[in-house]
């Protein structure tokens, strides 16, 4: 059986707009299991983890530095055949105020990693999904600010340029989902299965040789 690392943040780990107390979807509910069940000769191994960031160490919470982790992740997945990786929402928090240009320098350096185990050709870069314009709002998210709106908006283009440049396969979340208005950030049921089925059709070239 094959084997497709999903790396990524809260909206791989499947957190529940609008729940304070880090609700999560089910496994057959998130974009991976969905995936699975699309794809069920491949076996998807689902490492999201909630306020993860490309390259950044989150003072109060621990082990959220992406590019730091995938050594051992890579390492202890290994062999993998090919890797989906969607980061960068949590950089746009204002404790970082990190421009996107930054944010796309921490995604090169996950890259990095990736590609001391994979040709370019079997990763998938995802741009995230949009915040909504007022997800910096007391009842949604203050961790984000005004900016943070328009720098992840920005991460598009960036990631696309890196794609080009690395030659990985490009996938922006923001032209299939939108974020769930209950917190302008995490995306619901139905955006989740949206998600899987635009993954699996790169997916399907990504690792074409593979039989997925």
């Amino acid at each position: 059986m094959k084997s497709v690392l999903a790396f990524g943040d809260s909206n791989t780990w499947g957190l529940v707009p609008g729940s304070k107390c880090s609700e999560r979807f089910p496994w057959e509910i998130r974009w991976t299991g969905v995936l699975q069940n699309i794809c069920p000769s491949v076996r998807i191994i689902e490492e999201g983890l909630c306020g993860r960031t490309t390259a950044y160490e989150d003072a109060l919470r621990p082990g959220r530095n992406g590019a730091a982790l995938l050594p051992l992740i890579l390492e202890t997945h290994h062999p993998l055949d090919a890797a989906v990786i969607m980061l960068g929402t949590n950089d746009c928090k204002t404790v970082y105020s990190m421009p996107a240009a930054e944010i796309g320098k921490g995604i090169g350096l996950c890259l990095d990693q990736l590609e001391k185990y994979l040709f370019p050709r079997h990763i998938l870069l995802i741009s995230p999904l949009l915040l909504g314009e007022d997800v910096w709002k007391p009842e949604k998210d203050p961790e984000f600010g005004k900016q943070s709106v328009e720098t992840c908006r920005e991460l598009k283009e960036v990631y696309r340029r890196i794609a080009e440049e690395r030659g990985t396969a490009f996938l922006a979340a923001s032209d299939h989902v939108r974020a769930n208005d209950a917190d302008a950030e995490h995306m619901d049921e139905e955006g989740h299965r949206a998600f899987a089925f635009a993954v699996y059709e790169k997916l399907k070239d990504l690792v074409a040789e593979h039989g997925v």
